[in-house]
């Protein structure tokens, strides 16, 4: 303390003009160093430490855009700063992943990309439409009150077993504050999970708004500021909320394909819109690699089109969340038997993934598992994304699940 407050008052007694000319020199110094360490060319690669926290570079510079969350710049994109998790940013678009670290104790969860979420939430002024699985993340829940008390017009989707009946669920606060809430009163899943935020930014992915898929699982969210891609997924939503229509009863209209910035997006809901059709289409053009993360993967369509590719010298990679990945059902061992390297994933929770990542270019994102009940008869959504940026972060996520995952034991091979 009295180091600290010794420098404080030698600071003090330098005249300004002196403290100016340091701050330009040091400012100076910066820049030229910052250029220096650029690559020479094509998309930074970035390490994130396991915390989290941005990546170290030789002289992080460091600025904070309108939302008010600091960055670092780090070459095509910048790291966002998460207490646990991974966060990056690029003109209109945002990725974060969780980083789980096995722990069974409340009092290790904290710091996750729900902060961030929830953070986003607290600069909404005018409306907030949520899609949930499931909802019981207390920064979350804790956000979207008080955007109610902001008077914001807050309005919810949500599965009726898993969202509005699970005992776990925070949705009853929401309902008590004034929310109005829809579920979809069937057996089948309403597993979408998306937010937009003043008509003006979605937030999608595989990570339900909630302490397990937080701090458990492995997720990822992704977040667009794109007219195109609100429109598409408001639609969806007002599908859901103001007409009640789910599953089969949606309408196939809905879907997009547009160019934003350069980048192709491409958006589609189940089970209106064949996504398994579109995954195998989209697996079907690698020319150099394919790699995946599934929680689960049992469709045949998709795995005859990895295996076509592989026997054209495609490199295949993939990561089965272990808990039902050797059933007779998943794909795991046809694949593996085939000669690709697979592995089961190394968390002792689940892997939540639901990603494709093609030719190191385009990455295939969303609620949707790999499996009949999405393809058929649950409420998804599936975000395909063709932009290296992106697919670098994503494969460094798999990367770093691939270090933790094991090869199968015992695997019978006919």
């Amino acid at each position: 303390m009295s180091q600290r407050k010794s420098s404080k008052s030698s600071s003090s007694q330098q005249s300004p003009l002196l403290r100016l000319i340091g701050a330009l020199i040091g400012a100076i110094i910066l820049v030229i160093a910052g250029l220096l360490s650029q690559p020479s060319g094509g998309p930074a690669t970035i390490t994130p430490t396991t915390s989290g926290a941005r990546p170290t570079t030789a002289v992080p510079v460091t600025f904070t855009p309108s939302g008010g969350t600091q960055v670092a710049v780090v070459g095509a994109f910048q790291s966002i700063a998460v207490g646990q998790g991974f966060g990056y940013t690029r003109d209109f678009w945002q990725v974060y992943f969780t980083a789980p670290t096995g722990s069974r104790s409340s009092a290790d969860y904290v710091g996750g990309i729900d902060v961030n979420l929830a953070a986003a939430l607290d600069s909404v002024r005018s409306t907030l439409d949520i899609v949930a699985f499931e909802f019981n993340s207390p920064a979350i829940t804790a956000a979207v009150l008080r955007a109610v008390d902001r008077g914001v017009r807050v309005r919810m989707v949500t599965d009726d077993e898993h969202g509005l009946h699970d005992e776990e669920a925070t949705i009853n606060q929401l309902i008590a504050a004034g929310v109005t809430v829809v579920d979809d009163s069937r057996t089948a899943l309403m597993h979408n999970k998306f937010m937009i935020l003043d008509s003006s930014v979605v937030w999608t992915g595989s990570w339900n708004y909630t302490i397990n898929d937080t701090y458990r699982n492995n997720n990822s969210a992704v977040v667009l500021r794109s007219r195109n891609a609100v429109e598409t997924y408001q639609a969806e939503f007002n599908e859901m909320f103001d007409g009640r229509f789910f599953g089969p009863r949606s309408s196939a209209r809905n879907t997009a394909n547009f160019t934003q910035d350069g980048i192709s997006i491409q958006i589609f809901f189940a089970p209106e819109n064949n996504v398994n059709e579109v995954i195998a289409r989209t697996v079907a053009t690698a020319q150099r690699s394919i790699r995946f993360m599934a929680f689960s993967f049992t469709l045949d369509d998709v795995a005859a089109a990895i295996q076509e590719r592989f026997g054209e010298g495609v490199v295949v990679q993939g990561i089965f969340e272990t808990t039902g990945s050797l059933q007779p059902a998943s794909e795991l061992t046809p694949l593996s038997c085939a000669g690709m390297e697979m592995r089961q994933d190394g968390n002792p929770f689940f892997l939540h993934h639901k990603v494709f990542i093609i030719d190191e270019q385009t990455v295939l994102v969303g609620s949707f598992n790999f499996s009949a009940s999405a393809t058929n008869s649950n409420d998804e959504n599936m975000l395909i994304i063709t932009d290296p940026d992106i697919a670098t972060l994503y494969i460094q996520e798999f990367e770093r699940r691939w270090r933790e995952a094991t090869v199968p034991g015992s695997l019978q091979c006919g």
